[in-house]
């Protein structure tokens, strides 16, 4: 079937980020439109072997919730029919479904769409994948999304690691010192670990001459303000990058610690290694950083494990407050040691460096 391809993924930048071995594994043999909502355009505009992005915000994705209208889902149609697309692969986590979108996308006049689904989909999939069966659970979610792009008929042809754009030169926000790059913020509060504890780690890592960066969204200010009480010297980024500029800062970072979050992806794409807080809400083997060194802490077997809360239902957080920031403190002087050694670059799409696999570390 000639003409573009759509490939959708509606969640938020990290979501994006991982889709990218199944991305390029499209763009081998056909133009590739991206369709992602609002929170992972700025990781769809990283990603190699995209020609253009439709942003739509799905009513069963984003949160809060947003109103299904006729308005809004004609918005979609119109775009989809605009974009001269007649094949869809749609790329989804193991707790979503595709058919809401598939349905919509069969108004938009595509001929034929992919995607996994529990569901018997009818007449709204033309290649479905049964997860459990046809779609191994256990998959980390590149390889999962990767694996439905083969399904619809792209196999893989690199590494499958993930991977971005070449980054820009950040030294003159962060300096040229080797740095450590923290990054306190979650989209939700239970994938955090607690600020007081990235304070403390800030200060002792600033005492044993390290330099810090922070990093974060304009709205988690707060959480990097905090932390320079403790930390006053570690350079504080919060609000003052782009998505492209971020991941420059990332690359050229020793080590990023960081809880389960799109920047954690991020680092992954561009070979840097991370220290992962990681709150079992979701499961790890499909979360964690992937393709890079990785230190995955925090007790994947507490009482939240694979409940998906976005508030800790357990009190005092304890799966990550109990992580001491010496700890953590630890894992960062075990990965940063090699990753001092290594030239930190961009890495072309296929190209990212081995990894030192850790405990927990992909692949």
């Amino acid at each position: 079937m000639s003409g573009p391809v759509l490939v959708a993924r509606l969640d938020s930048m990290g979501d994006v980020l991982v889709s990218g071995p199944a991305v390029r594994a499209v763009a081998r043999q056909a133009e590739v439109i991206m369709l992602c909502g609002p929170l992972g355009a700025g990781g769809a505009a990283l990603l190699p072997g995209i020609s253009d992005t439709i942003v739509w915000e799905a009513p069963w994705i984003s949160e809060p919730w947003r109103e299904v209208t006729r308005e809004h889902t004609e918005q979609l149609i119109d775009r989809v029919r605009e974009s001269g697309a007649r094949e869809a692969v749609i790329l989804t986590s193991f707790h979503q479904s595709p058919l809401p979108l598939a349905l919509l996308l069969r108004l938009a006049g595509i001929e034929r769409i992919s995607g996994a689904s529990v569901d018997h989909p009818g007449s709204l999939l033309d290649v479905r994948l049964r997860p459990g069966e046809d779609l191994s659970e256990e998959l980390p979610e590149p390889e999962r999304a990767l694996a439905i792009a083969e399904a619809a008929g792209f196999p893989g042809g690199d590494d499958g690691r993930l991977a971005v754009v070449p980054t820009p030169d950040t030294s003159g926000l962060t300096g040229d010192a080797p740095y450590v790059a923290l990054h306190a913020g979650a989209a939700v509060p239970a994938r955090r670990w607690p600020v007081q504890h990235f304070a403390r780690l800030a200060r002792m890592l600033t005492d044993s001459g390290r330099t810090v960066v922070l990093t974060g969204s304009r709205g988690e200010a707060e959480l990097t303000a905090r932390i320079r009480d403790d930390a006053p010297e570690a350079i504080d980024l919060a609000g003052r990058c782009t998505t492209l500029e971020l991941a420059g800062v990332l690359a050229g970072a020793d080590v990023l610690v960081s809880g389960n979050s799109g920047p954690a992806h991020l680092a992954a794409a561009v070979g840097t290694p991370v220290v992962s807080l990681f709150s079992p809400v979701v499961p790890a083997v499909k979360w964690a950083p992937y393709g890079v060194p990785v230190r995955l802490l925090g007790d994947q077997h507490a009482p939240c494990a694979g409940s998906r809360a976005r508030e800790c239902p357990i009190a005092g957080h304890p799966c990550l407050a109990g992580v001491a920031p010496e700890t953590v403190l630890a894992a960062v002087d075990d990965l940063a040691a090699p990753a001092q050694a290594r030239a930190h670059h961009a890495q072309p799409a296929g190209a990212a460096p081995p990894p030192r696999v850790g405990e927990e570390g992909r692949r």
